[in-house]
């Protein structure tokens, strides 16, 4: 019998494209991060649903967090959408522009993100340093208010890497 025949066949993991690291960063992770967030609020906002009803007793720190929550899941997400370059485009005109122009039309609108989300970051640097110093904390939960100003300059942080990370597909719009 030839070898052909007799070999064992490669484990289709083997067959796969490996996955890039920045999918693996700004796409895979943040998603699983977010899973776990929404999950956590699904189990607080029960919690407090059943809470009232059986026992007519909010858990009174319950939307304060929830509200968090949501504050970081979508400063989470917005890392994924602009790795992906899923933004939302206002692109009836920019499709038919010809290609040198469209190149340099998209670098203009790269660096004006950029420098906007650098402001944002800079900002709100400012805004979580302020809340470490004076020790702010949220009136229901007593969460430091660091936490969810942080989401702020993480989200736009990673909005930032995630466009460096792709700037070629940026630049020529193709994903």
């Amino acid at each position: 019998m030839p070898d052909d025949e007799t070999s064992t066949p490669e484990p289709a993991t083997a067959s796969r494209p490996k996955a890039d690291l920045g999918q693996t960063i700004f796409v895979t992770l943040p998603r699983a991060l977010i899973a776990a967030l929404i999950l956590g609020g699904i189990a607080i906002n029960f919690a407090n649903v059943v809470s009232r009803h059986l026992f007519s007793s909010a858990i009174f720190w319950a939307e304060e967090i929830l509200v968090f929550l949501v504050i970081w899941f979508v400063s989470i997400a917005v890392a994924a959408v602009t790795y992906q370059g899923a933004h939302l485009k206002m692109d009836l005109l920019s499709t038919r522009i010809p290609s040198p122009w469209k190149q340099i039309i998209n670098a203009a609108m790269i660096a004006c993100f950029v420098i906007f989300c650098a402001l944002v970051v800079t900002q709100s640097f400012e805004v979580v340093a302020a809340f470490r110093r004076t020790g702010m904390v949220s009136i229901t939960a007593s969460i430091p208010l660091v936490i969810p100003h942080a989401a702020l300059l993480i989200g736009f942080a990673l909005m930032v890497l995630a466009i460096i990370a792709r700037i070629g597909s940026h630049l020529s719009g193709k994903f």
